[in-house]
């Protein structure tokens, strides 16, 4: 347990907050049973946020409670990348040693990011996934710490939070799922303006149902009382608390201050102006107590006692005396580690601080920033060049401030803290001019950047550029989510461009602007890389060379495989070896072994990323790793080797957990849910592509997870969830960056969907739409399962006259785009008989030779939701040849079939199985079980005048219509229409419809009427 917790008010008693106490206390009571709380506590300055906090912390110590608290550092206008959090994680340390050892064991170089007594951090690959990283680690370090027993981490004044430390409290906000903990943060209600940073998380945080909001009103003149009684420890007289209460407005730190400014004598001469109120006590002081609070106030949040010695250059036991009378006066108080000061109340600070004249702030600052460099051990290391960095540009001293807050920008990039990296560096770019022209030729890129490569520069001779500063801008902005003004920099930068001849730095930024485009949706980032490949031609061989030609490689792969990007993938290979750049050169490699595996040479292109994964793994490259561990599996997917796959992304994600790369783990569950799906392991499947949606940030994978989710429930008749994740991943996808790994699967599932309401035109447009689109060679995973569906369709709706026109033009382009899928793996040889043996059924010439040799290709593979359907379709094929003997057979198939539909809960393919059992008066069941019905009508629940209904519904007559022929009235009719529907389970007259056809519940002659199919 933490001892000590600081204390900050001048009250003894603790006023109020009853409703507020109650809440902090019930989330300390779910937080002990391992339910975890977030809470978000505001109210404006002086209110009383404090000290709810001190005593609330006092509270939840004295029931075994661990408690860290952690506050957000202010230096002039900036914050401490992480400080609440750093100092938090610092406290548990202290008490929990063995507990947060444990906790983090593995993990300690990337933690020490937020802790740096963890060790030294390592020298990790900066990638957009690099702050989700930490962030994840943060999150489940501290689910570890809490697990056995109550943490209570309190975060205040996220007012002045910097954007890392508020990414970092929304990503706990939101993923926080185990553990015996409570994070409490506060903030200042009425500094969030419309423009505050701030805002637009609390508005995010609003959403989430597992975020508690408490909002700390003012005292009630009942309670002002109570704490003027608390303060002068004797009932004060009803006319003064009128006059406090009436001051104060009720706010607690207000109600102090004119509490004591009364009792020491001086109250009638305060002003009406608040900060002059809060400024009389310092202007009581004496004249050295009231310079070292000026010094203080400019100083930042906490003060080291060393520095300050330094700066205010007083005698020791002169400095000293002036402290102790700005501490007996509460102005100050000793900083909660002991070795410095703080204001009692940061509205104090900040009234004192907005009273120093422009030139003694720049002095002031000036003298910290001096003091600072000649004594660097004044500060905490992690603190050191961020705080040096703010000190020298508040002094307006453009000559040291750069290279100061160019160093505090590379501090940043290595604790992932890519938005204060970026603020930094606009920083530098606003003082570049103001710099003297010596000092800019004295920079290296090598010392300040490391996005665009040196590109056979020396580094220790070439200066660094304003250029430099752009691109290194445009990388943070991009890691850290603002692509808006990453866009913005890159803009700039190819303008200035235009004017200099640098076409390979001009090649890199269009690159990274067919990143940005991308990201933003603007675009598929095509032709921003096409320019870069422009640039380069007839240059020499370069790293530029190699990124370029990797990322024109894989967007290839994703969106036009082919020869061209095999060959594009090689020359990244070729060029990414001449220069040496060994992670460029896996990360080409891995592209190229799925360009060769969808090429045809499916063993030598899965050896090569077998091999890229191995060599990412041993030579510490978690990025390649990570792409491995799901483009691995794809390309075993790819050619039906799902069980293969599926270990191999059960490893990737725990992988991509440990080392934080969430979207990689988002892909991994998806391609695993997809794997267990084909698999049957329905079940598990559905979970896995739930965990798409809990892990990932980018809504590509949630959108594969979507599609998978919508196969699922296609199969298992729920039409209804099946459109809403349909729309779902067309939402995530867009429209700006077409793929075919999207476009095939969900055209694929509409077909389905469309074919289940009977709205076969609508089906055709889906299936016309995806091939025009095209299906490029690699594509054939996703391609045959479109045609299969497709044909259903067209086999389905075969007895349908309507469906006559256009049927043929249907037919030809399934057969068309049959020829050009690949069928060298055994799973897509048994897709392509199936797809001709449904045309076969189209046309009305299947018969058990044709289905036999597709149920036999079938049975050699792991497919058993595919088996059991084409298994019923030999079955029907059987029976329809009306010959004895076939029985036997035909009920085996049909058990067998229905064995794993029910298993799957795949209720359209267990409905039609038993219908056809039932027509056949086949048992499915053991001989001593209950035989079904002959009748598949009656083994609906159908009266006979709601089969009449539904013979009518199928050849789509209205209800009016129905009425005519059966001679009942309108509303009759309406009422046998809504109890069919229930009794099948569906949601309207075309799914009734459908489910008719589909079962052949009405031979062809007992139809009255030409059926229109409906265009949706």
């Amino acid at each position: 347990m933490l001892g000590g917790v600081e204390t900050r008010s001048v009250s003894p008693v603790f006023v109020g907050r009853a409703e507020e106490w109650d809440t902090l206390n019930d989330a300390l009571t779910r937080a002990a049973a391992g339910e975890p709380q977030a809470l978000l506590l505001g109210g404006e300055a002086g209110v009383g946020k404090t000290r709810l906090v001190e005593e609330f912390a006092t509270a939840a110590v004295g029931k075994g409670a661990v408690v860290a608290l952690g506050g957000c550092v202010e230096i002039g206008a900036d914050g401490l990348p992480f400080a609440p959090f750093s100092t938090a994680l610092r406290a548990l340390r202290r008490e929990l040693p063995a507990e947060l050892a444990a906790a983090a064991a593995g993990q300690e170089e990337e933690l020490a990011r937020l802790l740096p007594e963890l060790g030294e951090s390592g020298a990790s690959r900066h990638d957009e996934e690099g702050m989700a990283r930490l962030f994840e680690l943060t999150a489940r370090l501290l689910e570890r710490v809490a697990a056995c027993r109550p943490v209570v981490v309190a975060l205040e004044d996220l007012h002045w939070a910097d954007a890392s430390t508020r990414h970092l409290l929304a990503y706990l906000f939101r993923t926080l799922r185990t553990g015996r903990l409570v994070v409490l943060a506060t903030y200042r209600s009425d500094d969030i303006h419309r423009r505050h940073p701030l805002r637009p998380l609390l508005a995010e945080l609003d959403r989430l149902r597992t975020v508690r909001r408490i909002e700390l009103p003012r005292f009630n003149r009942e309670e002002v009382a109570r704490q003027i009684a608390g303060i002068h420890a004797a009932e004060p007289e009803p006319t003064r608390v009128d006059a406090i209460f009436q001051r104060s407005d009720g706010n607690a730190f207000f109600v102090e201050e004119l509490a004591v400014a009364a009792h020491e004598g001086s109250c009638n001469g305060l002003t009406d102006s608040l900060r002059d109120l809060l400024l009389v006590r310092v202007e009581a002081l004496p004249e050295s107590a009231q310079r070292v609070a000026r010094i203080v106030a400019e100083g930042g949040s906490t003060v080291e006692y060393r520095l300050l010695a330094a700066v205010a250059g007083l005698a020791e036991d002169d400095l000293i005396e002036a402290l102790r009378a700005a501490v007996n006066a509460n102005i100050l108080l000793a900083a909660p580690t002991g070795d410095g000061y703080r204001f009692r109340h940061s509205l104090v600070r900040e009234a004192v601080g907005d009273d120093l004249l422009p030139g003694e702030r720049s002095r002031l600052n000036r003298r910290y920033a001096e003091a600072l460099e000649a004594d660097p051990s004044l500060v905490p290391a992690d603190q050191r060049v961020t705080r040096l960095a703010s000190y020298w540009y508040q002094a307006n001293d453009a000559a040291k401030a750069l290279p100061a807050v160019l160093a505090a920008s590379v501090a940043a990039r290595r604790r992932d803290a890519y938005s204060e990296q970026l603020r930094l560096l606009e920083r530098a770019m606003e003082l570049w001019d103001a710099a003297p022209a010596d000092v800019r030729a004295g920079l290296r890129p090598v010392d300040y950047t490391a996005s665009y490569p040196p590109c056979g520069c020396d580094p220790a001779t070439t200066p660094l550029r304003y250029l430099d500063l752009m691109a290194e801008a445009a990388v943070a902005g991009r890691f850290c989510g603002e692509r808006e003004r990453a866009l913005k920099i890159i803009r700039r930068a190819l303008r200035i461009l235009d004017d200099e001849d640098d076409p390979l730095r001009a090649a890199w930024f269009w690159t990274q602007r067919s990143r940005l485009v991308q990201a933003l949706a603007r675009g598929d980032g095509w032709q921003e890389l096409a320019t870069a490949q422009d640039l380069l031609r007839g240059l020499p061989p370069s790293e530029v060379h190699a990124e370029v030609l990797t990322n024109v490689a894989n967007w290839s792969m994703l969106h036009q495989p082919g020869p061209e990007a095999l060959a594009a993938a090689e020359r990244a290979v070729q060029y990414a070896r001449m220069v040496g750049t060994r992670e460029i050169e896996l990360n080409a490699r891995l592209t190229l072994g799925s360009l060769i595996a969808d090429a045809g040479n499916t063993e030598a292109g899965l050896a090569e990323m077998y091999e890229v994964k191995e060599r990412a793994l041993e030579e510490g490259f978690p990025y390649v790793a990570g792409r491995a561990y799901v483009n691995l599996p794809a390309g075993l997917e790819a050619v039906g080797r799902s069980r293969e796959a599926t270990p191999i992304l059960e490893e990737g994600t725990a992988f991509a957990r440990r080392s934080g790369l969430l979207d990689t783990e988002a892909w991994a569950w998806s391609n695993l849910s997809e794997s267990l799906g084909n698999l049957g392991r329905w079940q598990e499947a559905a979970r896995a592509a739930r965990n798409v949606f809990r892990h990932g940030r980018n809504a590509k994978p949630q959108g594969s997870g979507a599609i998978c989710l919508a196969q699922l429930a296609l199969g298992r008749g729920e039409v209804a969830e099946a459109k809403r994740q349909l729309e779902a991943a067309q939402a995530a996808f867009g429209s700006h960056d077409p793929m075919p790994q999207q476009w095939l699967p969900m055209a694929a599932i509409a077909v389905g969907i469309a074919a289940s309401e009977g709205r076969l035109l609508d089906a055709r447009a889906e299936l016309n739409a995806a091939l025009d689109a095209g299906t490029p060679p690699g594509t054939h995973q996703y391609g045959w399962p479109l045609l299969v569906a497709a044909a259903t369709a067209e086999a389905d709706a075969r007895t349908l006259p309507a469906a006559e026109q256009g049927r043929a033009e249907t037919l030809d382009r399934i057969l068309d785009a049959a020829k050009t899928l690949s069928t060298k793996a055994p799973i897509w040889l048994a897709h392509e008989q199936w797809v001709r043996a449904e045309l076969q059924r189209v046309e009305g010439s299947a018969d058990a030779e044709t289905w036999t040799p597709v149920v036999t290709a079938f049975e050699q593979l792991e497919r058993p939701y595919d088996l059991a359907r084409v298994r019923h379709r030999l079955a029907e094929a059987l029976l329809a040849t009306d010959a004895a003997d076939h029985r036997d057979r035909v009920t085996e198939l049909l058990r067998l079939a229905y064995a794993v539909a029910d298993h799957l809960g795949a209720r359209p393919l267990t409905d039609a199985i038993a219908l056809l059992a039932q027509r056949a008066r086949l048992s499915l069941a053991p001989a001593s079980g209950p035989k079904p019905s002959a009748d598949p009508v009656e083994a609906l629940g159908l009266t006979s005048r709601e089969r009449d209904v539904l013979r009518l519904v199928s050849n789509g007559l209205t209800n009016r219509q129905i009425a005519e022929e059966l001679f009942i009235s309108p509303k009759t009719a309406s009422v046998h229409v809504s109890n069919i529907l229930a009794k099948l389970g569906v949601s309207g007259r075309g799914e009734a419809a459908a489910v008719a056809h589909r079962l052949s519940l009405f031979p062809s002659g007992t139809r009255t009427a030409r059926t229109t199919p409906t265009a949706g």
